[in-house]
């Protein structure tokens, strides 16, 4: 089993600007990025305009250490403080559930762990002490 924790940064509109910032800031190196028009298209939500250029995810290598950023979706809240989570990655969808279940114990489910395109079990959980995670776990669907 591999468990691995990511720092995640949730950007409001402005990840393309990061993603330069910390590549000449901290010499990250650009492993993948993808903005939401370049995700597979669902007819049932049609993309609006202005988030067709946002970033939908990118991973930068800083060092020896990974680093996930996103964009808000338009309309989205965002606040400042809270735009870093940890995402816990994870090759096993059965741990995935039983950390997913145990960080939602008093906690509050923001979207529930579910099989998505880029992952058989994604979700995000805000846990007792306020604290952002979300859980992916590698592997096709």
């Amino acid at each position: 089993m591999s468990v691995r924790l990511i720092p995640y940064l949730v950007m409001n509109g402005n990840a393309a600007e990061a993603i330069e910032f910390y590549q000449k800031a901290l010499n990250a190196q650009l492993l993948f990025s993808q903005s939401f028009d370049e995700m597979p298209e669902n007819p049932e939500f049609p993309l609006p305009e202005e988030a067709k250029k946002r970033i939908s995810h990118a991973t930068m290598q800083v060092g020896e250490t990974e680093v996930m950023l996103s964009d808000t979706f338009p309309g989205q809240p965002h606040q400042s403080g809270n735009q870093v989570t940890i995402c816990i990655s994870t090759d096993n969808p059965q741990n995935s559930r039983e950390m997913f279940e145990e960080l939602s114990n008093d906690g509050v489910v923001t979207m529930p762990l579910q099989e998505t395109f880029f992952s058989p079990a994604y979700g995000s959980v805000t846990d007792k002490f306020g604290v952002n995670f979300q859980i992916y776990t590698k592997g096709q669907n």
